[in-house]
This record gives C-alpha cells, structure tokens and sequence, in this order.
C-alpha cells in the first residue's frame, strides 16, 4: 500500500506539468459545439504518451466554453494530481 501509495505521489509530481489542449468548434459567444468530456482528455494525454484510465479524470461537467481549466486526476484513494487543459477554437 505504502509503495502504491509513493507512486501515485511521484505521478501527481508528473502531471504537475502536464498541458493539454484541445481545439474545439466554436458557435457564439466561444460555446463550443458539443463539448469536452474526460474520454477527450484521456485521448489527449494518451497522444503525449500518459496513460491514464478516463474515469479516474475528475470532471465534474463536461466543458462546454474556452478557457483554461485545471482537472483533477485521481491517482490513489489519498492521491489527486492535476493537469491543466486549454480549451481552444478549432476547425
């Protein structure tokens, strides 16, 4: 446990850094069409070579407008890290 435990701590460090981004249609007033959920996360952090299971992305809502966010990743019973996502106009 002790073990599971030091290694979600030094992921949590990890993610620290972490910027995803992910370029969105945008309508009026930047609400974007559809919305970002934790499954477009994980896929993101999957191309930047992080693994990381979607349901342990904490998202309350999915994102429906651009911005900056910081996520909260759950990565052990006492271990949350954060990433940030930006949220972009896209094609």
């Amino acid at each position: 446990r002790i073990k599971a435990k030091e290694d979600a701590e030094k992921a949590a460090k990890d993610l620290e850094g972490v910027v995803i981004t992910i370029a969105q249609k945008v309508g009026e007033e930047e609400k974007l069409f559809g919305s970002v959920t934790s499954m477009d996360i994980a896929d993101e952090m999957e191309k930047k070579g992080i693994s990381v299971d979607r349901k342990k992305i904490l998202l309350d809502k999915p994102i429906k407008t651009l911005g900056e966010y910081d996520v909260p990743v759950k990565l052990h019973s006492q271990v949350t890290g954060s990433i940030k996502v930006m949220v972009i106009a896209g094609e």
